[in-house]
This record gives C-alpha cells, sequence and structure tokens, in this order.
C-alpha cells in the first residue's frame, strides 16, 4: 500500500479540489471489463478443466449472470481480460451451430430464444489476454487500448449481486447524478470481524445517492478500518486510473493492486461510494458459491417452491 498517499487523503475529501465555477459533464458509460484470467483453485478439482466464470448459478454461468447486469445497466462493449484455457469463455458467448440446428430439428425454439437472447451483436465483444497472473490492476492495465479514453465499469465475476435492479444499474444512476468525471465504487456493510479480509472505505457526505469517498485501505489490520463499508466488486473508473497503473509497483501477495493505483488518482479525481440495494455473493469461495445457487433458485418461480420444500425436509433430518 502506498501508505503516505493515504494518509494524505486522511480528514479530506478523496479526489483534487475544483475551482469555484468549474463544471465538467460526466461522459457516458459504453464499455466494462471482466477480468477472467484467475485459475480457480479454491474449486479444483471442478476447475481443472472447466474455468470457474462457467461454473452455473442453477443454470446459468455465473459470467453470464455478471454480464447480464451490465447489459441491463446500459453497457454495449464487453470486454474480457482472459488467460490460458479460457477459450471456452469466448465460445460461450458466440454461436453454436451444430446445437442450434439440433434445436430447430427438436422443436425446442424456447430454448433456442433463450439463447438469441443471451448472444451479443456483433462486434459488442472484445477478448484480451493477462499473459502472467500479476493481480486484478494488471488484468485492468490489459484492457487499455480497447477502452481508450473513455471512462468505463469494472465488474468481478467472482462477485454476484441480486437486486431487483442491478447494481451497476444503481451506480449509473449515481454516476449521472454526480454529473461530473468521478471514479464510483459499490459498498456494502461488513460486520467488523471480517473487515481485515476486504478493501475498506472511508464515507464522507451525501451526494444524491452516493457519497464522497474519504479514504481507502486494502485489507487494513484488525480494528484500523477507516468504516465497516467493503469495496463489492463493482467500479465505475475514468480513463486516467491507466497511467497510475502502468507505474504502479507491487504491491500486497507481489501483485499489481488495483486499490493502490485508485489511492493514487484520488489525489487528482474524485471518488464516490453507492451503497447499493440487494444481496452480493462471493462467489469465489464455496460457500458463497453454495449459498448464491439457493438463494438465486428460490427466487425463481419454476423451481423456488420445490426446492425450498426439499431444503425444509434436508434440515429436519
Amino acid at each position: 500500500m502506498h501508505s503516505a498517499a493515504n494518509k494524505r487523503l486522511m480528514g479530506r475529501p478523496f479526489g483534487g479540489v475544483r475551482s469555484f465555477g468549474e463544471t465538467m459533464s460526466a461522459q457516458r458509460i459504453r464499455k466494462a471489463v471482466f477480468p477472467v484470467a484467475g485459475l480457480g483453485t479454491r474449486f479444483l478439482p471442478a476447475t481443472k478443466a472447466v474455468p470457474k466464470e462457467m461454473l452455473t448459478v442453477v443454470d446459468r454461468p455465473v459470467i453470464q449472470i455478471v454480464v447480464d447486469e451490465a447489459r441491463e445497466a446500459g453497457i454495449e462493449h464487453f470486454i474480457f481480460v482472459t488467460g490460458r484455457n479460457k477459450a471456452v469463455i469466448e465460445d460461450h458467448f458466440d454461436r453454436q451451430y451444430e446445437l442450434e440446428v439440433t434445436l430447430t430439428e427438436r422443436r425446442r425454439f424456447a430454448d433456442l430464444e433463450h439463447l438469441e437472447r443471451d448472444l451479443p451483436v456483433p462486434g459488442q465483444t472484445s477478448f484480451t489476454r493477462q499473459q502472467s497472473p500479476l493481480g486484478l490492476g494488471h488484468a485492468v492495465w490489459c484492457a487499455r487500448d480497447i477502452i481508450g479514453e473513455e471512462p468505463f465499469a469494472l465488474l468481478l465475476p467472482d462477485v454476484l449481486v441480486q437486486a431487483e435492479r442491478g447494481c451497476l444499474g444503481q451506480m449509473m444512476d449515481a454516476y449521472r447524478e454526480i454529473n461530473e468525471p468521478a471514479n464510483v465504487i459499490a459498498v456494502e456493510e461488513m460486520a467488523p470481524e471480517r473487515l481485515h479480509e476486504y478493501g475498506v472505505v472511508g464515507a464522507g457526505r451525501t451526494v444524491g445517492k452516493a457519497f464522497e469517498i474519504t479514504s481507502m485501505v486494502e485489507k487494513p489490520a484488525r480494528g484500523k478500518a477507516p468504516s465497516s463499508l467493503i469495496i463489492t466488486g463493482r467500479y465505475i473508473l475514468q480513463p486516467e486510473i491507466f497511467q497510475f497503473l502502468e507505474t504502479q509497483s507491487w504491491g500486497m501477495g507481489g501483485e499489481i493492486q488495483l486499490t493502490d493505483a485508485m489511492i493514487r488518482l484520488a489525489l487528482s479525481q474524485p471518488f464516490y461510494g453507492v451503497k447499493f440495494e440487494g444481496r452480493a455473493f462471493d462467489c469465489g469461495s464455496k460457500i458463497g458459491f453454495l449459498v448464491a445457487n439457493i438463494a438465486y433458485a428460490l427466487a425463481r418461480p419454476d423451481i423456488g417452491p420445490k426446492l425450498r420444500k426439499n431444503l425444509e425436509e434436508i434440515l429436519r433430518e
């Protein structure tokens, strides 16, 4: 961590001071980055041949659910930062002619419509490689040429958010309300005894649906967190972040940490937090993944009632 930079940010709003009367409108967010290069070692042996992002929550791959959230929020270009043995993700977002022919011959038109609905428009997807596992910050940096000079969304597929209005959609609402070139981070409350496991932000004054972020710490020492609000895995970032990722020194775990670069960017740009409505699931852990499956299944009218009955029977045994 850049502790000196973090100290300078404490006690004042994150971001540079703007002169009186200066206004700059926010540019529309069209592109989203999905880092999908991780090995998924916590799910071995299931992820030996199947990417962790393709594990299913009920009957939809995790990555599809996250892409659905981005599409609902108005994202038009989906950028996947992949690694070796991730080709199946690219295949998932492409046509499968043999399957379509088979479904047509069997008159399974509802399934065909479902596949068509999930298929991106030609030219809407881009795939780039993170050739070495150097951390989240490095994965984001790998998308720099595809993003260009636009603000963009970043969605971590390890995190699913079950909500009436998608988490990124809620962030977009807040971003438009702020109406300036700003960075926005989704946050949620976490129990004090677990704050040392996450990135934590400090909260300042409220601005519409958001609040000013006054500090940011990656995995703070026990009892040293600036608040109980943790970073949830959804971001809206300005393109200047790439300048800091380019020169970012190695951080925790010998990786390029996104949080370190955000702390440096915050010296010149404002950061806001959005406490979203909904429930987040950490699908990077086995318990989180299992709970997500149960929660998403219970919410479905076609299988929810039967599953609830079966769960009650299991719990009575």
